[in-house]
């Protein structure tokens, strides 16, 4: 899947506070490398440089456990071998967490969110070598592979109860991997950080000593933002149709409704703010099947704050998400 950096960092939002002496000594890090299908980075602080070189480093190796685990990228990982053969034995606890949230995703969210898609991706990812669309007959016959109902998921073992099914964590491994950045990072001792995983997330305050902040990128307009937002603490996920398009009209795109089997049809891009980059990711997915009309009303009921525009440009916000437009 191809992932673009839809957030760029941002100084806070008002005025920049008067750096205390502390915050003054902070020694400011940045590392940019490859994983998770996309290009990560992080921006991290601390007074002793050797220390934060080590988080660092951490950090990153955090990533690559996760990749060995979740990543459809790698032919060696976890959930390949799953695709493969249609078992995994003593799944790693990272993975078996991650697939226990995703099940219980795809239950709340009455299968709006389900990992069991892969099949779907892979007709339309077929076709689309060929510079088609698949026929309805490819769709119905992918979709009757798709269920999360199908999917076992325990320590012991992680099992398809029928034949021909798969899964993706693509929409949520990054949401994952960026909480358990965080993690890493807040146990070695860094108290200021942003974590770009594909999904964001962030410690402290930014260099300025001001809140971390983000611009969103307009999904219709390659270099404008739509506006910006201040992240208080909170992780946030955005899912678009443009990441990953099937069709040139955008109409076809990586996330699918798993009732119909096509994408969802109204809505151009999601930007979810949760407490975990987890949950974020998931559910805008959940928010991009509900609709353009549904969806705030939805991400009220999982207590989070969404950001949701429409394929005609026309856009509509959660009234806590401090969102600032462009």
């Amino acid at each position: 899947m191809k992932r673009r950096a839809w957030m760029k960092t941002g100084l806070g939002l008002g005025l920049l506070p008067l750096l205390s002496e502390a915050a003054a000594r902070l020694q400011w890090r940045d590392i940019t490398f490859t994983g998770l299908g996309t290009v990560l980075s992080i921006r991290a602080a601390h007074h002793d440089v050797a220390l934060l070189e080590r988080a660092l480093q951490q950090a990153k190796q955090v990533i690559a456990r996760i990749e060995d685990q979740m990543s459809l990228f790698r032919p060696d990982s976890a959930i390949r071998q799953l695709n493969r053969e249609g078992v995994l034995r003593a799944p790693a606890p990272d993975l078996l967490h991650v697939l226990q949230r995703s099940q219980q995703f795809a239950a709340h969210s009455q299968g709006a969110f389900d990992i069991t898609v892969q099949p779907l991706w892979r007709a339309f990812e077929q076709a689309k070598q060929y510079g088609a669309l698949p026929d309805a007959r490819e769709v119905k016959a992918a979709a009757q592979n798709v269920g999360w109902q199908r999917l076992v998921v325990d320590a012991r073992e992680v099992r398809f109860l029928t034949s021909g099914m798969g899964i993706t964590l693509n929409g949520i491994a990054q949401g994952y991997a960026a909480d358990r950045v965080r993690e890493t990072l807040k146990q070695a001792g860094i108290a200021h950080a942003l974590i770009n995983t594909g999904e964001w997330s962030s410690l402290g305050q930014s260099a300025h000593g001001a809140d971390w902040s983000l611009g969103v990128a307009d999904p219709r307009e390659a270099h404008a933002l739509l506006g910006r937002l201040s992240l208080r603490g909170r992780c946030v996920a955005t899912s678009a149709d443009d990441l990953s398009a099937f069709s040139e009209d955008r109409r076809h795109h990586h996330i699918f409704d798993p009732r119909t089997g096509y994408s969802p049809a109204d809505l151009a891009s999601v930007t979810v703010a949760a407490s975990s980059c987890l949950q974020a990711d998931a559910l805008t997915k959940v928010l991009f099947v509900a609709g353009y009309e549904r969806a705030l009303a939805v991400a009220k009921s999982w207590q989070v704050e969404a950001l949701v525009v429409h394929k005609s440009g026309r856009w509509q916000a959660s009234p806590g998400l401090q969102w600032q437009s462009a």
